[in-house]
């Protein structure tokens, strides 16, 4: 697993995703505390983040980017909305995180077959898969 600077990156990424419609919905909470959980993340540290800003990195391997790309597109659609700001931001992260620019707009594309547009762990792993083949 990443280290706890890592961990800390990555839940500040999502924060900074979910404020990108300038408000943080209790669902994006929950949701937010969810993944500090199951990345062994206190509470209160997660409530620290939203409140002091922590450096965001690229995370390390390409499957890490991959991960978290799936998580910010699972934030995008907890509220059943996509705002055009939201696509774009998470359209120019996954291109700073160095995904394929195909993938990134398959999946985009794709969303929209799912409920709750959450696209399956093994749909997103194939995208991103045929497009590094």
């Amino acid at each position: 697993m990443n280290s706890y600077q890592e961990k800390l990156s990555i839940l500040s990424e999502l924060i900074a995703f979910a404020r990108v419609d300038y408000k943080m919905k209790d669902d994006e909470y929950d949701f937010l505390l969810s993944v500090a959980n199951l990345m062994e993340v206190k509470k209160s540290s997660l409530d620290d983040l939203l409140k002091n800003k922590t450096e965001i990195s690229i995370p390390r391997t390409q499957t890490d980017r991959i991960v978290q790309f799936h998580r910010l597109l699972l934030m995008m659609n907890i509220d059943n909305e996509q705002h055009k700001k939201e696509i774009e931001k998470l359209h120019n992260i996954g291109l700073w995180m160095g995904l394929p620019p195909s993938a990134i707009s398959q999946v985009l594309e794709v969303m929209h077959q799912y409920p709750n547009k959450a696209v399956p762990p093994k749909v997103l792993l194939d995208i991103f898969r045929a497009h590094y083949n």
